[in-house]
């Protein structure tokens, strides 16, 4: 009987190719998005939705100017606007990506009974050929009177990942979950 349980044990099991910093930070950002989900934070996804939103109006604005019903020379004017539309809206779009979600891999409301208005934002680094990882939690809205103080971890990745590239998730939903603590902490102190 134990024999069976294992193999789902493994199956279960998040592993990642250890010389790869992309999966390594993919498999540790999901887990603090299930870890945060866990603790009663809903995802916010309206950001989200607005670059989904304008991307599709970037893609239509360039499907109008492809299929348009007059051919080049005739149609010069509608294209030319056509591309200004297409430059502009996209530096829209890069400049919320640039200036809003920043390193974001998670925004969040705050949790049901909560007295604080603000959700969560958190970022996380791992810098190429490095294996520091730094997971920051801060008020999705710095500016509100119920912004937290940021908190951050910043840890060798190597104490949560086996030399087989299986992730030991007690040691990094302890690491997370107290860096919550931390910032639930200094939240209820701020206030």
């Amino acid at each position: 009987m134990e024999k069976n349980s294992e193999p789902t044990a493994n199956k279960n099991q998040k592993k990642a190719n250890l010389l790869d910093h992309h999966s390594i930070k993919h498999i540790l950002d999901e887990s603090v998005s299930e870890i945060v989900a866990s603790r009663g934070y809903a995802e916010d996804v309206r950001m989200s939705n607005v670059r989904l939103l304008l991307g599709t109006v970037i893609i239509a604005v360039a499907l109008v100017a492809q299929f348009y019903k007059k051919k080049f020379p005739e149609n010069r004017d509608f294209l030319i606007g056509c591309i200004g539309k297409y430059i502009v809206l996209n530096v829209v779009l890069q400049l919320i990506i640039f200036v809003k979600e920043k390193n974001a891999i998670l925004f969040t409301y705050p949790p049901q009974g909560s007295y604080t208005s603000t959700g969560l934002m958190i970022t996380s680094k791992l810098p190429r050929f490095a294996d520091d990882y730094t997971l920051t939690i801060a008020s999705a809205d710095p500016k509100s009177i119920s912004a937290g103080k940021t908190v951050d971890l910043t840890k060798s990745v190597t104490k949560w990942f086996t030399k087989d590239g299986v992730l030991v998730e007690g040691l990094f939903w302890k690491d997370v979950n107290s860096l919550l603590d931390q910032y639930s902490g200094e939240a209820k102190k701020s206030k």
